[in-house]
């Protein structure tokens, strides 16, 4: 079948599109997702205060479901006319001052505080959410405090901001929900006990999903997949548009140029087509082996995301398809060991070392060793070697500490330092499979250094 190629442009920046900003559509963890879309509902229509974490390694998706639940919330007119977010980055906002400046301007305050002189910071918190009050002085506009990073915060001078919110949301001072997000989950241990002791102690975790193979690669399909006019439809349907007077927060970067699969369309023939193809490929047994060695290797989907989007970036005019050989290329750079990389550049006198250093690990135990005892190990190798005679000693010091500049070996700790180079100790930070692997992968290495590599009798 001809392929069109006026298709070829728009399919790979539509799925481009989709892997990068498609933070709308969030998969799984529904009980997690209704427990944050009810607390932030509750706060906007009863005016009740919460404080929550959520808690999960990076990439899991911890920002992508509070994006979708927003994206959820706020078609509503309710919720965007009696609800302010402020959003806060612990990465950005890296004092109370810079944190109360930011949330100053996403309220809408600047007016109100200019000018005016506090005492402490406990009183322009206090004053900001007075100045929320409604016209009738019986309901205040709900907050809600959005605090990326959140274990950054916590490293802030007395922890005064965290101490602040969380008061005024224990005391219910005003309506307020404050949402901390990181990657920490010891971070309950970072908050000072007068903290500790306002904060709710709701934590929310959002662990990788361990939901086997099969899942990973309907996820493939999934995300390569054309939509038919049938789903751009049900899609248009059941995600509501967010109304432009409720994304004036210019701060709050989790809504910005959102993915919408209704501004793309694809001929009819070209999305069967293309479907077609990738239901091929996610059948053949190469492509379900390499998608299961990265699963194994990584479970998280951000890293699986990107993957694909690598993916997608080859497709041309004279490469319209994805196929067999580019996953597989892609999947040995994705599992390719960077350590393995660096040995395989090093010079083969500083491989020599290695694999003494190898020998030595292997016979002693992981033992730590000094440059004399590799340096003796290596001349019982030289001297019967016709390829690594006649090396000066300082030559070979060099090297030795050319090896420990990269860091693949380690001094031990409490070592005196007033020990001469020779004679100071050091311990091996690879594994042997590395340098084994390292030895086989090097091109033009003699062969008597590969046969040592694999045993120590010489």
């Amino acid at each position: 079948m001809p392929v069109p190629v006026k298709q070829i442009g728009p399919t790979r920046k539509f799925l481009k599109g989709r892997l990068q900003r498609d933070v709308t559509t969030f998969r799984g963890y529904e009980s997690e997702w209704q427990h944050i879309r009810d607390l932030l509902s509750r706060t906007a229509e009863h005016g009740e205060s919460n404080s929550a974490l959520l808690l999960g390694p990076r990439g899991c998706g911890k920002t992508t479901l509070v994006t979708s639940v927003l994206a959820d919330l706020l078609p509503d007119e309710n919720f965007y006319r009696n609800t302010l977010i402020v959003y806060l980055n612990g990465l950005l906002h890296t004092d109370d001052r810079l944190a109360l400046k930011s949330a100053t301007a996403q309220m809408n305050l600047e007016n109100a505080v200019d000018g005016k002189v506090f005492g402490s910071f406990a009183e322009n918190l206090a004053f900001l959410l007075e100045c929320l009050k409604a016209g009738d002085k019986k309901r205040s506009k709900s907050v809600i405090f959005l605090l990326e990073e959140f274990d950054l915060f916590c490293a802030h001078h007395n922890q005064t901001l965290l101490y602040n919110l969380f008061d005024v949301a224990q005391s219910a001072q005003a309506p307020i929900c404050v949402l901390g997000i990181t990657a920490r989950l010891d971070v309950i241990e970072l908050l000072e006990k007068r903290v500790k002791s306002r904060f709710s102690h709701r934590q929310i975790f959002i662990l990788p999903r361990e939901n086997g193979i099969e899942d990973r690669v309907e996820l493939f399909k999934l995300l390569l997949k054309l939509p038919t006019d049938k789903e751009l439809k049900e899609h248009t349907k059941r995600i509501k548009p967010i109304p432009a007077e409720a994304l004036q927060n210019h701060e709050l970067p989790l809504l910005r140029r959102v993915f919408k699969p209704s501004d793309y369309s694809f001929d009819s023939k070209w999305v069967s087509q293309w479907n077609k193809h990738i239901d091929v490929l996610a059948a053949n047994p190469k492509v379900t082996s390499v998608l299961q060695n990265m699963y194994y290797y990584d479970v998280v989907e951000a890293t699986f995301k990107t993957f694909l989007f690598e993916l997608v970036s080859l497709l041309s005019d004279t490469h319209p398809f994805v196929i067999v050989e580019d996953i597989q290329l892609l999947g040995q750079q994705f599992e390719c060991d960077d350590k393995i990389n660096l040995l395989c550049g090093l010079s083969v006198l500083e491989q020599c070392l290695l694999i003494a250093m190898k020998h030595h690990s292997e016979i002693f135990d992981r033992d730590p060793f000094n440059f004399e005892m590799i340096l003796t190990r290596y001349n019982k190798f030289a001297n019967s070697s016709t390829t690594m005679q006649g090396i000066d000693r300082s030559v070979v010091l060099k090297a030795y500490e050319h090896v420990k500049n990269l860091e693949l070996i380690a001094p031990v700790c409490g070592s005196s330092s007033k020990v001469q180079k020779e004679y100071q100790l050091h311990r091996l930070l690879l594994t042997y499979g590395q340098i084994n692997q390292a030895v086989m992968k090097t091109p033009n290495l003699p062969t008597e250094l590969c046969q040592w590599a694999q045993s120590s009798l010489i």
